[in-house]
């Protein structure tokens, strides 16, 4: 599996290093919200999963370590050994696994609207089918749906349709692979390893990864913190930006004021 994945590097050159994780379906510029208050004090790198965005899209199924794989490969093609890591839904699956299998390289751990285990398997499998039948747009509106409250989508229509439309350029193998990957996924044992500092952030409102899954994954990682954003859906870190930024630059040790 290629480890070619699409990124950008910015901030201070001599800033500890922030690695950012975006959701499933979604490209690296879901987090644009963030950037510029995360980027003062890190030098921020930011990535397309595997089959997403300009990162390239091999045949899958996919699986979790073999995604965490890619970003390790990433992270020594830069000679970058050790970061602080912050992900949403997909993304905080694969920082679980940097954290707990490879502690040296994960400093600071922040996880927003994710889970150690979704199941049914079924059903990713069968939304896999779905796609490569009839590509994103074929599960759209019914993914898009659940990724924001309904005022949200009232409020913030341009917003929505800009998530989906990126939505919909996702490689249909891409996504599917990364279905399959979430299908066999199964960290809740692997997560008790984690010894990094850990935040764990929940949307009250999330029907993908609902409060519960967040509350999981705090209580089986020692000396965890977990917060609940209310009025939040799945992308809590777009629909709610300003209360996720300000707690990911508390936990990162930023100050807001400089």
């Amino acid at each position: 599996m290629t480890s070619a994945l699409a990124y950008d590097l910015t901030g201070p050159h001599d800033a500890p290093v922030l690695l950012l994780g975006s959701s499933m379906g979604t490209t690296r510029a879901m987090w644009e919200p963030q950037l510029d208050t995360l980027r003062r004090h890190h030098r921020v790198l930011r990535f397309d999963h595997l089959g997403h965005g300009a990162s390239p899209a091999p045949r899958g199924p996919y699986r979790i370590d073999q995604l965490g794989r890619t970003v390790l490969r990433l992270l020594e093609e830069l000679g970058i050994a050790r970061v602080s890591y912050a992900g949403v839904s997909l993304g905080g699956m694969i920082g679980m696994w940097l954290a707990a299998h490879h502690p040296t390289v994960v400093d600071r751990l922040a996880l927003i609207c994710t889970s150690a285990f979704l199941p049914p398997a079924q059903g990713w499998l069968t939304r896999a089918a779905a796609v490569r039948a009839g590509g994103t747009r074929a599960v759209a509106e019914a993914v898009v749906a659940r990724w924001f409250t309904d005022d949200f989508r009232r409020r913030r229509p341009d917003t929505v349709e800009a998530v989906r439309t990126t939505f919909e350029g996702i490689s249909a193998e891409g996504y599917a692979s990364s279905c399959e990957a979430l299908a066999a996924m199964d960290q809740r044992r692997a997560i008790r390893r984690i010894v990094a500092p850990t935040l764990v952030i929940a949307g009250a409102k999330d029907p993908s990864t609902p409060p519960e899954h967040g509350a999981a994954i705090a209580a089986a990682i020692p000396g965890s913190r977990f917060e609940v954003i209310e009025d939040a859906a799945h992308l809590a870190s777009i629909e709610q930006s300003t209360a996720v930024t300000t707690l990911l630059t508390a936990h990162l040790g930023c100050d807001l004021a400089s």
